[in-house]
């Protein structure tokens, strides 16, 4: 199809239709390619996300060559793949695809069995045997993406023998194709790929000694199923590596002398601090594996930090003593007996909670989505606004919070919601950009929205000793007040860009809940089932069983023996990458806590603090932007996860040492990981909402940071005073509520500043926007003197809009345009 940009590149004007349009209603494109039920009133399967590749604009993002690619409704994992923190996997077939999968299954029945029948070794020998199980996978699922310099007597397209593999530019470390885009069947296709799957070296339909038109614009890149990963098999380095993978993490529980090393578990336990040769050799595989396994998941950002940390503990006795972060040094057999046979290494906490937490709440989210719950969810959210004049705005919005509760992901929510919701919100005339950044805003909700946190707040329960629940309870205010700032500056948007009014042709709600209003039992019965003092990992598995027998009430989505193992591989899979971070964020703790680096930083900080001020309460402000920079800046390098575990260990203990309640200063390094999926320059959600929508990557990036203001400014409300503690939760009903109602009008006071339009009223003026964003900053400061203040600031800047609306009112139009007389005389 044509291209719907205009020739400079950007996105077309908005038409003006009549006032109100039918859009068909959400198809499964937006959980996946599984056929899908059409309930009464909506549309055909896969119509309206076939809408939407047909008909989005293609654009440009960063970090990439050529132009952002349109999602196919049958790649949409692909494409979520391509902007999560984990890089994308391999897409296996045959007897490979049948072994991982075998293997998964097996993990997957170890993590369920471990629940109800502990292995009697002891937690951290199941770790082992979980690692075991997981770390080959990863190198079977996830190519190295390593290429080798191409010899300079070899052309380009060299075959080394008849019938090898094309290599062209470049090939894998073993010989895998590294080619870049794969087609349909995971042949390699160069740079595009014809109808038929053969390789076209530029464009497809167009021969390689042929050149584009002048002027002509590049053609967009089409996104396949496998596209974002390789369907190469694995190399033989791969299953070598795999193979001393199992060898090294196994090594501890092998009944079998190893010269001085081995014996068995036990015997290996008993060498803690006095590792033998053996033990010393394996910990160092071990240890490279583990980075090499990160790189591959994740990129070599968290190998490098690690290594640094590595570097530090090793080296850092021969920094000048005087340094703060000078210690005493240590050797290489101290640092691998820390990360190989004690309990803040490898098999520390992070590891923990990925295999006793994570996985299976993956597996709990393959079966909902399997089960049609996310389909359900966004036909949900669409049929509650249809005859809304923001339903468009608010039905992206409601889905991103719904699917949030499956999908504890921010790229893959965002895809989710944006191929089933952009053709309704475009066709509202909201531009690409900031329906990019709407939709990346309420993906990034998804791991901050409960039941399904992520993974980080399993973290912060094992590590603050606590219920997942009392996490739940913690997040669940400053999640009402991200949503309500969302939903304001949604609404703003529809009166301000002059949004109109869409109808969604899906049946009615109540209709929708009637028939498959069971997808919300198994969400409530974790919540029930937690609160009367089970432990998270039983109630999400009872909640797995419930979702998976009331699948049965859907014939499209009944989860047979064949799907409920798809589910469960699909869940191990999806926690393959989180399982190497987890366990490499073991070097970095164990480096802290052997070289007490943690309180060392924390001094840094403070001093630079105090450095400004001694003024106990400013120091606590400084302390907070501080840590809040650092952490934004730190979530752009590495995983959520990693982020948290090295922001807990290295700022966290500043914020406590001024006083902060343990409760706020973990979950406000909680909330800066989280946000770096909406942080420019990164920003992988927005990337993902961008290559959905077609907008320019730039300014959708700077639209998902407006609608997610709130989510920035609400964890330093909780650090900056106590009263910030009601906000958590914590504390009396009146102090609860006071705080709740005080950040409420400070997020809205705030979306007004931010998006230049007071709802109801009219257009904001730059001295009302000064006026209103200081007031949401000063209510920040929950105190009585703080919040008058932020009050009497809000009143002001209100007091202004009507006396703007008034004297546009008497001026004929003078003081805005038509569209904003429309609303304002509305």
């Amino acid at each position: 199809m044509a291209s719907t940009r205009s020739p400079d590149g950007s996105p077309p004007a908005p038409r003006r239709p009549a006032p109100e349009e039918a859009v068909d209603g959400p198809t499964e494109a937006a959980t996946g390619p599984d056929p899908a039920r059409a309930p009464e009133g909506s549309a055909a399967p896969g119509e309206t996300a076939r809408a939407a590749v047909d008909e989005a604009p293609a654009g440009k993002h960063s970090g990439r060559s050529g132009t952002v690619p349109r999602p196919d409704p049958d790649g949409l994992p692909e494409l979520a793949a391509q902007f999560e923190d984990e890089k994308p996997g391999r897409a296996l077939t045959g007897t490979v695809n049948l072994l991982v999968g075998a293997a998964a299954v097996a993990v997957g029945v170890l993590a369920l069995w471990q629940v109800f029948r502990p292995l009697p070794q002891g937690s951290k020998y199941y770790l082992i045997i979980f690692l075991a199980g997981v770390l080959p996978l990863v190198f079977l699922a996830y190519p190295s993406g390593l290429r080798l310099r191409r010899r300079a007597d070899q052309p380009a397209g060299f075959h080394a023998r008849p019938g090898a593999e094309p290599t062209h530019d470049h090939a894998g470390l073993s010989g895998e194709p590294t080619h870049d885009h794969a087609g349909p069947s995971g042949e390699p296709t160069h740079d595009h790929a014809g109808p038929s799957g053969e390789p076209t070296h530029e464009h497809a339909g167009r021969r390689s000694d042929e050149r584009p038109p002048a002027g002509a614009e590049p053609e967009p890149r089409t996104v396949r199923p496998g596209a974002a990963g390789s369907r190469s098999r694995p190399t033989v380095a791969d299953w070598s590596l795999a193979a001393l993978a199992l060898v090294a993490c196994l090594y501890p529980v092998l009944p079998i002398p190893f010269g001085s090393g081995g014996g068995g578990y036990d015997a290996f336990l008993d060498r803690q601090g006095l590792l033998a040769p053996a033990d010393l050799a394996m910990g160092t595989v071990l240890l490279l594996l583990l980075l090499e396994a990160c790189r591959r998941t994740t990129g070599w950002i968290l190998p490098a930090v690690c290594l640094l940390f590595l570097g530090y503990g090793y080296y850092g006795g021969l920094l000048p003593q005087s340094w703060p972060v000078a210690h005493a040094g240590l050797d290489f057999s101290q640092l691998v007996d820390a990360f190989y046979n004690s309990d803040s290494g490898f098999y520390g906490t992070p590891l923990d909670v990925a295999a006793s937490y994570i996985v299976l709440f993956t597996i709990y989210g393959a079966v909902l989505d399997l089960s049609g719950a996310g389909r359900f969810f966004v036909e949900l959210s669409s049929a509650a606004f249809r005859r809304s004049r923001t339903a468009a705005g608010r039905t992206a919005v409601a889905s991103g919070f719904l699917l949030g509760t499956v999908s504890g992901s921010g790229a893959a929510t965002t895809v989710s919601i944006g191929a089933v919701t952009w053709p309704i919100l475009r066709r509202a005339g909201y531009p690409a950009e900031r329906a990019g950044g709407m939709l990346a805003a309420a993906g990034v909700g998804a791991i901050l929205s409960p039941p399904t946190l992520g993974a980080a707040a399993f973290i912060i329960a094992e590590y603050l000793g606590v219920s997942y629940l009392q996490v739940l309870g913690w997040a669940t205010v400053p999640t009402v007040l991200y949503y309500l700032g969302i939903l304001l500056s949604v609404e703003i948007d529809a009166r301000r860009s002059g949004v109109r009014a869409v109808f969604v042709d899906v049946a009615s709600p109540w209709r929708l809940l009637g028939r498959f209003g069971y997808h919300f039992a198994s969400l409530v019965v974790i919540i029930v089932l937690l609160a009367v003092g089970m432990s998270a990992t039983r109630a999400v598995v009872l909640a797995t069983v419930l979702a998976a027998a009331l699948s049965f009430l859907d014939r499209a989505h009944r989860l047979t023996p064949g799907r409920l193992t798809a589910a469960l591989v699909g869940g191990v899979r999806g926690v393959l990458a989180v399982t190497a971070v987890c366990a490499a964020a073991g070097i970095i703790t164990a480096t802290t806590t052997k070289t007490g680096l943690g309180p060392q930083t924390a001094a840094l900080l403070l001093d630079g603090a105090r450095a400004v001020t001694d003024d106990p309460a400013v120091v606590l402000v400084l302390t907070a932007l501080l840590a809040a920079v650092a952490l934004t800046l730190l979530g752009l390098a590495v995983p959520v996860t990693a982020s948290f575990v090295i922001g807990w260990v290295i700022i966290g203990p500043a914020l406590l040492d001024l006083g902060v309640a343990t409760p706020a200063a973990a979950m406000f390094v909680f909330y800066f990981a989280v946000l770096s999926e909406a942080s420019p320059p990164t920003a992988l959600a927005a990337v993902a909402a961008a290559a959905v929508t077609g907008g320019r990557l730039v300014p959708t990036m700077w639209q998902t940071l407006r609608y997610a203001l709130p989510a920035y400014l609400i964890p330093i409300a909780f650090v900056i005073t106590p009263a910030g503690l009601g906000l958590l939760g914590i504390g009396g009903p009146r102090q609860i509520l006071t705080a709740t109602v005080v950040l409420a009008l400070s997020v809205a006071v705030l979306a007004v500043a931010a998006g230049g339009w007071l709802p109801g009223v009219g257009p904001a003026g730059t001295p009302e926007r000064v006026l209103a964003a200081l007031a949401g900053v000063v209510l920040l400061r929950l105190e009585p003197v703080s919040v008058a203040i932020g009050v009497g600031l809000a009143a002001v800047a209100v007091a202004g809009v009507l006396v703007r609306r008034g004297s546009a009112g008497r001026s004929g139009g003078q003081a805005g345009t038509t569209a904003e007389l429309r609303e304002v005389t509305r």
